[in-house]
């Protein structure tokens, strides 16, 4: 079912019912919201400039299986007429075990940081007394989790913050059982609660959610040992919930609590001063007026219709819909669809066919943006480039890829290396994702 990538780089996001964009000023929204700084996240850029194929690889194994599990998720909820036109539900990918073994084996070097990159993350308390973790904010799942008192295996929860149910006042068991099957066999498992969830009120002013589903989970994957979080916090509609229904997410369960300005949250990903604002939009991070676009939380991703991708001015592909992911880094289209894109980049080519990876001069990087009936989105330099082909070589590696993800033929997965061009806003009151220019 899910990978543990799934998990790490983030989940869901949602589909969008009509392309036609609006705006509101920053003024409009105002900054009424609550605050929570982010580790900052790297790309897949070695030390010495060269692309890190080992974790491009990886990563993208995690991102199938993250939308493979989706997509069960919708069938399971709404059933197969709420999947995307063409949607095909893939077998479970798994990194190849020189791969795996390459990784593993970077990841216990006392000094290397290779794993900071991978998430964005922040701290929560969660209970009566608060307990407090340090979570994965996640626009790609719609769930809440983190160790148990009682994780297994040990090895893999030393160095986890655990949750001690029997310490809170606000705990209430539910029926059922909540797994999350990873891509290597092993899963995340645990009992179904309801508590008091709160955000440290030094970070976030109080932000909190009662009657919250919730699962301290028992076992845990021992990919995660090394991950320097303790859980996840989903923040995606509820269509793609593990959990049974009427469970909602925490951000829609906190604004109905009233303890939320807005029902809208924003992202601000940067080199420096990463940034979630629960609540509204922080008015600091962007100017002009965000420009709007319609989503269908029915589907349960952040997904705008009617996207234009373009290569300089020329338009190279037209007509397809785009999830906005902040748990990917890389972004992924249909294969076909980016090799027209990369054709029309001059010096372009094929660097890894298996992965759907293209290269392009250094010296030269494409002028790659995005429309959705508005203004162009374009990428910069430094996040279209994940580093050279090879130490000293002039070719560098492009972060759009061209990948089946089993969504169908007319979806693209844009991930942060669109959204640190831009200061995006998810919006479940108007059911719209929006993108303004950063300050």
């Amino acid at each position: 079912m899910f990978n543990i990538g799934a998990l790490l780089l983030a989940v869901t996001l949602a589909l969008s019912v009509t392309a036609s964009p609006t705006s509101e000023s920053a003024a409009a929204i105002g900054a009424g919201g609550a605050s929570l700084s982010l580790r900052n996240r790297r790309n897949f850029t070695q030390a010495d400039g060269v692309f890190d194929k080992d974790k491009a690889h990886a990563a993208s194994v995690a991102t199938l299986n993250k939308y493979r599990q989706n997509l069960i998720n919708l069938e399971k909820n709404l059933g197969t007429a709420a999947l995307p036109p063409g949607a095909v539900i893939k077998s479970k990918a798994t990194v190849p075990h020189d791969v795996e073994k390459r990784l593993e084996r970077r990841q216990a070097e006392p000094l290397t940081d290779e794993l900071d990159g991978l998430m964005w993350v922040g701290k929560i308390s969660i209970g009566t007394p608060p307990q407090h973790f340090v979570i994965d904010f996640d626009t790609g799942s719609a769930d809440l989790w983190v160790p148990s008192t009682l994780c297994l295996p040990k090895q893999t929860c030393v160095s986890k913050s655990k949750f001690n149910a029997a310490a809170s006042s606000t705990v209430k068991h539910k029926p059922g059982v909540f797994s999350i099957r990873y891509g290597d066999g092993s899963e995340v498992v645990g009992n179904i609660v309801t508590l008091k969830v709160s955000r440290t009120p030094f970070l976030l002013r109080g932000v909190t959610a009662t009657n919250q589903y919730f699962s301290p989970v028992n076992l845990l994957s021992s990919i995660l040992e090394t991950r320097p979080f303790d859980g996840i916090l989903g923040l995606a509609f509820p269509a793609i919930s593990n959990f049974p229904p009427p469970s909602t997410p925490f951000f829609n369960t906190a604004f109905r609590k009233g303890t939320l300005h807005k029902n809208l949250f924003g992202f601000y990903l940067a080199s420096r001063g990463s940034e979630l604002f629960l609540g509204g939009a922080d008015t600091t991070k962007y100017k002009g007026a965000i420009e709007y676009h319609a989503v269908d939380p029915a589907t349960g991703f952040w997904q705008i219709k009617g996207a234009r991708a373009k290569v300089g001015s020329t338009v190279a592909v037209s007509g397809f819909e785009t999830i906005i992911d902040s748990g990917t880094t890389i972004m992924y289209g249909p294969p076909a669809a980016v090799a027209k894109l990369y054709a029309k980049v001059p010096g372009s080519a094929v660097f890894d066919k298996a992965r759907g990876l293209y290269s392009f001069p250094c010296a030269t990087p494409p002028k790659i943006a995005f429309n959705w009936g508005g203004k162009d989105w374009p990428i910069s330099a430094a996040h279209i480039n994940l580093g050279m082909t090879a130490q000293g070589s002039k070719q560098c590696v492009g972060a759009l890829a061209g990948l089946d993800l089993g969504l169908g033929s007319n979806v693209w997965l844009l991930g942060d290396s669109f959204m640190q061009n831009v200061y995006s806003v998810f919006d479940f009151g108007r059911n719209e994702v929006g993108f303004a220019s950063l300050a």
